[in-house]
């Protein structure tokens, strides 16, 4: 059995406090957390994919709750909306498709993002009131660290503040929640050799779609803009000193 430690009060020092008893000695390491041999232990990648749930978006797409299906032909697929997308109520379904920015099983990452890109194309002035409601999807697609979903929502993002009046400027109080990815992603090459030619032809540089965003943000936020991109993103310089 091991030796029971029994603590005694220093006395006559000047200070309190309390020492180990003649003799003792301090548990061994790994006492108090033991490791299994043979496991691999955790490791921390800031880089790595945090996607783990399953989606809003998923769940109501299976439940049958969009008004949407997939349309195959030679093209390509497409979304066959069942009902007129300007009459749809925004609260309710632009914040669940952006919930669906997370996914990266088809059709569901299909069927959300280019649902967004519709429901963007007709939403004009349904939108603005609705950007408080996107920014927690927006932050849990970005915080998934996956590249093909951030390069799927800078994209988004960058169609959402150029499709009404004033949603730039409405983004800018939510920087500080969806710009720390930026800044950790901003100088990350993902594609090498011959694959940097072949990404960038499809937009899918998560450097260069960053700069793009950012830009886009600049243009599109008013005034205070710049200010608070280059709090977030200290290497990011103001596309409008380049014009």
């Amino acid at each position: 059995m091991a030796q029971k430690v029994q603590l005694h009060q220093l006395r006559n020092s000047g200070a309190g406090g309390y020492f180990a008893a003649p003799g003792s000695q301090p548990p061994k390491a790994g006492a108090f957390t033991p490791r299994k041999a043979g496991l691999p232990q955790p490791k921390d990648n800031i880089f790595g994919d945090n996607q783990k749930e399953k989606t809003s978006f998923r769940k109501l797409y299976d439940r049958g709750d969009f008004p949407i299906s997939v349309n195959h032909d030679a093209k390509g697929n497409k979304i066959n909306w069942k009902v007129d997308i300007e009459k749809l109520d925004y609260h309710h379904y632009l914040p669940l498709f952006f919930s669906g920015l997370c996914e990266t099983e088809e059709p569901y990452a299909f069927l959300a993002r280019q649902g967004i890109h519709d429901l963007l194309d007709k939403g004009g002035s349904k939108i603005l009131p609705v950007v408080p409601q996107l920014i927690i999807p927006i932050k849990k697609a970005l915080n998934t660290r996956n590249i093909h979903v951030i390069t799927t929502t800078l994209k988004v993002l960058q169609h959402l503040v150029e499709s009404a009046d004033m949603v730039g400027e409405a983004l800018v109080p939510y920087y500080r929640q969806i710009l720390p990815i930026f800044n950790l992603f901003k100088n990350k090459n993902v594609n090498l050799g011959d694959g940097i030619y072949y990404s960038q032809q499809k937009r899918e540089n998560i450097g260069d779609l960053i700069q793009e965003t950012l830009e886009k943000f600049e243009l599109t936020g008013g005034e205070d803009a710049f200010i608070n991109i280059k709090y977030m993103v200290p290497t990011y310089e103001s596309v409008l000193s380049r014009v």
